[in-house]
């Protein structure tokens, strides 16, 4: 498993690059993605830096670039996306790709520039043509009725018509009118104000434009109406202008006369026909520049973001260009050869130096991963990322997190589906990592998709365990069960009413002396007392694996103790806790599989409770006393033993270590006291206080961090009283987690048999309601009831039960399991990548 079971070596190294060479060693560093700078001006402003002109260039260059990308997406034109990855340019290439830049961003704001002026006349042109054809339809329709006032055809008036469109339907002749286009929204608030506000002495008409225009600022499509407004005096033209300024109508110019208004008609088609052609050629000459952009802009802005991370890691360097980096022990061949490499493209004759420097400084965390691993770690990584050199988690969920998140999903067919699923994402994950997801959810499953895909292969495993396919249970290898051995009054006409029966394996023949083949019988399906025993057998097992998991959690813990030398801890409190752990469910694990074993179906009824026991082993009670069977020979003595046990681990956890440090102050105490001193609680050094002394005028003073925790005193007060708090607070915590966490894996049976009991209501209650019907409209139903079955099993039973069962095995891992050995207190390994930024 390498560096994933313990995280990779590492080493702090100073580099001392050429002034000529420091860019192209940067970017050849960059391309490799082994090496975490630090910064060595932690205190000079950001716009203070050496290089803070070069990161304005590039940005201004990124800024055009979004502008240039942004146009293309909105003419609609695919981004040419080939998978190259271009080095970083040159810094003197820098200012021919920002002449090229500007002059497209000149090119493409002047072109828009004159495409939205064109467009501004071109929809003034259009409402002016639907202004005088409107207009027009309404000033026949006046005349033709004037004409029929001539010839005496008496026309009715309702009381809510307007005095003056009266006077107008007389003679429209002496009245003034005002014509524009309004957006469609606001026509009823414009003609409500117009009658308020001129007191209903004004005659409006209105009447939609059929044809969409579109906005030449937006781009939207907008509908927008046609109205006129005939009025008297210049006072109300006045006061109708100032409305139609504040609802942004536009007005035009309409003649009175009908041939002044056909003249002006027949120019405006013609203008508009030239600005068209105007128009197409304007949006030729824009689609073409944007498709030569189109072709290179994802290379460009690739370029640009290496040259802008290349000048952002060069500030981190000191004015003399000497660097200080982390990285892993392993690579360092492969760091001086890209320092070769990039001396090498600069010209430079100088090579660039390299070399290790020594530090007490904690180094990052760094654990290489696969695309397969990666979601395991980011688990791991979730609750807390690993010490250096601390036993990693990872390859271990890689097998524990699938597995009992099956335990509590269990069933073939929905981890069926889980895994077909998976498989599809990961058979196509090559076009989604060309193309990213942006659905946030979607690609939290995509990056996660080898985790789903073990998470439904185990879920099909255990669901074959359990027997169970969607609720329904298949007879594979035959039942080991006769239920007609039970003796029936009519075993025919019993069986044949009775959907359910009780298992009884104590009556003869019921039970056939063999168990089935692998797995859990079919005929519990049909069993009235199916889940008392399932519960029972689900119950048991989880407390197993639980404790399994735990005793391994203690083993890891070991291999850290060993790894970083620790004996103090190793046998003044993981000894201990191994002991007191063991003692207590250990022992409850071994009656349970010993109660297994050993006591038969015929003995059921006299079987001693392992809860009882359990209660009357820490109530020192002699099962013998209270005319309990006891579970095997020699039970109390064996019980007694193991309390004195448990009794005297909380001691040996609680007072040997804080002895043993007090002990070994006091044999510190004849170095000078005016010195400050780091003392360490949790050392893992083999000398379990390490202590690191510095003179006040050290120049190391103060940049010291320690991996774990510290208590800063002077040697002259060892100030036991904190250490004797400190370790009482873990020996009560482990003390009383042996009991919480055993109970909290219980967790395992309760979500399981949650998800079983689901699954079979969703069956009865729905797919076998369409199935219980015949004939046609059985058929029918059927059809329907399986679409509606199948939506509820996607989401209730895969989407919540599965997210309800993926954030239990999380809190399994994070509390139960790594609590024994994991801190989680590091800081990850951030290189300076290119394939990152």
């Amino acid at each position: 498993m390498g560096s994933l079971f313990r995280s990779e070596e590492m080493c702090l190294a100073q580099l001392y690059l050429q002034s000529e060479a420091a860019f192209a060693c940067v970017s050849e560093l960059g391309e490799l993605g082994l090496a975490q700078f630090r910064d060595l001006n932690p205190d000079v402003n950001a716009f203070q830096r050496k290089f803070v002109n070069e990161v304005r260039r590039c940005d201004d260059m990124e800024r055009k670039l979004r502008f240039l990308e942004k146009e293309v997406k909105k003419d609609n034109l695919a981004i040419d996306d080939t998978g190259e990855n271009p080095p970083a340019p040159l810094p003197r290439e820098m200012i021919d790709m920002e002449n090229k830049f500007d002059k497209l961003e000149t090119e493409m704001k002047s072109v828009n520039s004159n495409q939205e002026a064109l467009k501004k006349n071109f929809l003034e042109l259009t409402e002016l043509k639907h202004i005088l054809r409107k207009t027009q339809q309404f000033f026949e329709q006046a005349a033709l009725y004037q004409q029929d006032q001539e010839t005496h055809v008496p026309q009715q008036y309702d009381d809510e018509t307007p005095l003056i469109a009266s006077e107008f339907s007389r003679s429209f002749n002496r009245f003034g009118f005002v014509a524009g286009v309004l957006m469609r929204d606001k026509i009823s608030a414009f003609e409500r104000v117009i009658w308020r506000a001129c007191r209903g002495n004004v005659f409006l008409r209105y009447t939609e434009i059929e044809a969409e225009l579109e906005d030449p600022h937006t781009g939207d499509k907008v509908n927008k109406y046609v109205f006129i407004v005939f009025f008297q005096g210049d006072q109300l033209k006045s006061r109708i202008k100032k409305i139609c300024t504040g609802f942004r109508a536009t007005l035009y110019p309409c003649p009175e006369t009908p041939q002044e208004r056909r003249e002006i008609a027949l120019g405006v088609m013609t203008r508009i026909e030239d600005l068209q052609t105007v128009l197409n050629q304007t949006a030729d000459h824009r689609r073409m520049v944007l498709s030569q952009v189109a072709l290179n802009i994802r290379v460009w802005l690739i370029k640009v973001r290496k040259i802008k991370a290349i000048y952002h890691t060069l500030n981190l360097f000191n004015k003399c260009l000497i660097a200080e980096c982390w990285c892993p022990v392993v690579d360092i061949d492969r760091i001086q050869l890209a320092l070769r490499r990039g001396t090498e493209l600069s010209g430079s004759s100088v090579p660039s130096i390299m070399q290790q420097m020594q530090t007490k400084e904690n180094p990052p965390t760094y654990n290489q991963t696969d695309k397969f691993t990666s979601g395991f770690q980011a688990i791991i990584d979730a609750f807390g990322v690993s010490n250096y050199r601390e036993v990693n988690p990872a390859p271990f969920t890689i097998i524990t997190f699938p597995f009992l998140f099956a335990v509590m999903f269990g069933d073939m067919g929905h981890g069926l589906l889980m895994f077909l699923f998976a498989l599809y994402l990961v058979l196509k994950e090559n076009r989604y990592m060309k193309h990213k997801p942006e659905d946030e959810i979607f690609k939290m499953m995509f990056d996660g998709r080898y985790l789903i895909l073990l998470m439904g292969l185990f879920s099909i495993y255990t669901g074959f365990l359990y027997n169970e396919c969607f609720s329904r249970s298949i007879n594979i290898f035959g039942t080991s069960w006769n239920v007609r051995a039970m003796n029936f009054t009519d075993n025919d006409v019993f069986l044949a009413t009775n959907p359910v029966v009780t298992l009884d394996p104590n009556k003869p023949g019921v039970f056939r002396g063999y168990p089935y083949f692998y797995g859990i019988d079919p005929i519990w399906q049909s069993a009235e007392n199916k889940i008392t025993v399932q519960n029972s057998y689900k119950m048991k097992n989880a407390v197993l694996m639980g404790f399994a998991q735990m005793i391994f959690g203690l083993s890891l813990a070991f291999c850290n103790r060993r790894h970083f030398k620790d004996k103090l801890t190793l046998y003044c409190e993981l000894l201990p806790q191994l002991l007191f752990l063991c003692a207590l469910i250990g022992y409850l694990c071994m009656c349970i599989l010993y109660k297994w074993s050993v006591w038969t179906v015929a003995q059921s009824n006299t079987a001693p409770s392992l809860l009882i026991g359990l209660i009357d082993m820490y109530m020192l009670t002699d099962p013998k006393s209270n005319n309990r069977v006891p579970l095997y020979t020699g039970q109390y003595q064996v019980q007694i033993f193991l309390v004195i046990v448990t009794v005297l681990c909380v001691p040996w956890m609680f007072l040997s270590k804080p002895y043993i440090l007090y002990k070994r102050s006091k044999q510190k105490k004849g170095v000078q006291h005016n010195r400050l001193w780091y003392t360490c609680l949790d050392s893992q050094s083999d000398d379990d206080v390490a202590i690191l002394h510095h003179e006040n005028n050290d120049a190391n003073y103060g940049k010291q961090e320690p991996e774990s925790l510290l208590i800063i005193m002077l040697i002259s007060q060892f100030d036991m009283s904190e250490v004797i708090i400190y370790q009482a607070i873990h020996t009560i915590e482990f003390c009383l987690s042996c009991i919480s966490h055993t109970a909290s894996y219980l967790r395992l049976w309760a979500l399981s048999l949650a998800h079983s009991e689901l699954s079979e209501v969703l069956w009865s209650m729905v797919m076998h309601t369409g199935l219980a019907t015949s004939g046609t409209s059985g058929a029918i139903l059927s059809f329907f009831v399986f679409w509606f079955f199948s939506s509820l099993t996607v989401s209730i039973l895969l989407v919540m039960e599965g997210l309800s069962a993926f954030l239990h095995a999380i809190r399994l891992h994070w509390v139960e399991f790594q609590s024994k050995f994991y801190k989680g207190e590091g800081y990850i390994f951030s290189p300076f990548s290119f394939t990152l930024i």
